[in-house]
């Protein structure tokens, strides 16, 4: 076992909820922990792949695993995670769940834009509480929140998906700070373009791209080492590259490159 692996069970095990499980990055942060022994609550919205995953991960790593199905943009999604994992010794949250949409938000379907809202913030802030209040009482435990390289500036034709990372981003970073001196460990993972299936639900045509494999490897190494990681070195790339220019240049660049990705 690598020694991250081992720093990871020791730190945060018994167990761990992850959502988004049932595919990409979400998907890879699950066998990464199963890997490292943490037993598993995997929550996401395909029953068949979830128990799937469920009975593979259990018989390789002889840890204990529990699907919960629910979709996160339904608004007591929250109260049912809650009641299902009251009685594990959770040390720590994955909130991997979420998607994007892209295109003129003149063009935007508002009832999608709205699930967008809830899925990645809405549920992610109600989780995060319930679950910091937890870690706090034990005085230990760790939080991953999924951003983005676009939630550093303004994206034109995905500026509505760009704000709720920027949300995600800026709640990780304050979170780091109140919740260090209780023992609880919070980052922001903000990855580039990822091979994730995030782009076809979104409407998009992307190029080079990540492994959602590196971005999980990548953002749990540096669990409890730093409030925000740029796993693999695209992410390195694309967010450096443009820290020289002023907001404004970063906004107009960043909305040439989405345009030229949409499908719309």
């Amino acid at each position: 076992m690598k020694n991250f692996q081992r720093r990871l069970k020791a730190r945060y095990g018994l167990w761990a909820v992850v959502t988004g499980a049932s595919s990409g990055i979400g998907r890879e942060m699950a066998l990464r922990l199963a890997e490292s022994g943490l037993n598993l609550v995997l929550v996401g919205r395909s029953q068949a792949t979830l128990e799937q995953m469920a009975n593979d991960l259990s018989d390789r790593y002889e840890i204990e695993v529990r699907s919960v199905i629910q979709d996160l943009s339904v608004e007591r999604s929250l109260e049912t995670l809650a009641a299902q994992t009251q009685n594990l010794e959770v040390g720590l949250l994955v909130a991997a769940a979420g998607f994007g949409t892209s295109g003129a938000f003149l063009n935007c379907r508002l009832e999608q834009e709205v699930e967008m809202l809830h899925v990645n913030c809405r549920s992610l802030m109600g989780l995060t509480w319930h679950f910091a209040q937890r870690f706090a009482k034990q005085r230990r435990g760790g939080i991953v929140l999924m951003s983005s390289i676009v939630g550093f500036q303004g994206m034109p034709f995905a500026a509505h998906y760009a704000a709720t990372k920027a949300y995600v981003q800026t709640f990780a970073e304050a979170l780091n700070v109140e919740l260090a001196p209780l023992g609880v460990d919070v980052i922001a993972s903000a990855p580039g373009p990822t091979n994730s299936g995030f782009a076809d639900r979104a409407g998009m045509k992307m190029g080079k791209a990540l492994s959602a494999a590196v971005v999980a490897q990548g953002t749990l190494q540096a669990l409890g080492r730093k409030s925000t990681v740029l796993p693999g070195f695209l992410s390195k790339l694309l967010t450096y590259s443009l820290l020289p220019l002023p907001r404004w240049a970063r906004v107009r660049i960043m909305g040439g490159v989405m345009k030229s990705m949409t499908k719309h």
